[in-house]
Order: structure tokens, then sequence, then C-alpha cells
């Protein structure tokens, strides 16, 4: 699956994923009704913590393997 948009997912793991992307894409654009749509989808506050983390975690990682012309998924 290439878009998760075209998934069949629940409307909840879709607001994870919209929430992810414009945290990744427009850090700066996050508000507080971003993560209140996050709690209307059943979010407590220790997942949206850990939804944060991951995302900055595999941002961080994706731009020091690009920075660094790392290949994440070597061919053996």
């Amino acid at each position: 699956m290439n878009d998760y948009r075209q998934a069949a997912l629940t409307e909840a793991d879709r607001a994870m994923l919209d929430f992810s992307i414009k945290l990744t894409r427009r850090p700066g654009g996050v508000e507080q009704t971003d993560v209140e749509e996050l709690r209307q989808h059943h979010f407590n506050d220790k997942a949206i913590l850990t939804i944060v983390q991951v995302t900055a975690l595999f941002n961080y990682y994706n731009r020091l393997a690009d920075g660094l012309g790392i290949d994440p998924e070597p061919e053996w």
C-alpha cells in the first residue's frame, strides 16, 4: 500500500496518520485543535505522546539516514 488514504482503516487510524503527516510536514502548524481531534477518536494523553514520539523518531532517523547517505534498507 502506497497511500494510507486509500487503505481500509478505521477513522481513528486515519486521524492518527493525518496528525503524523501534519507533524512531519508542518510541525509549526500543529495546534491544540489537532490534539483535540485525536482525543475525539479516543486517544488519551499517553497514546498522543506515543504518536508524537514515534513520528519524531522516524523523522529523525530518516533525516539522519538521508544526511549521511545511509541506505535504510540495504539489499542482502
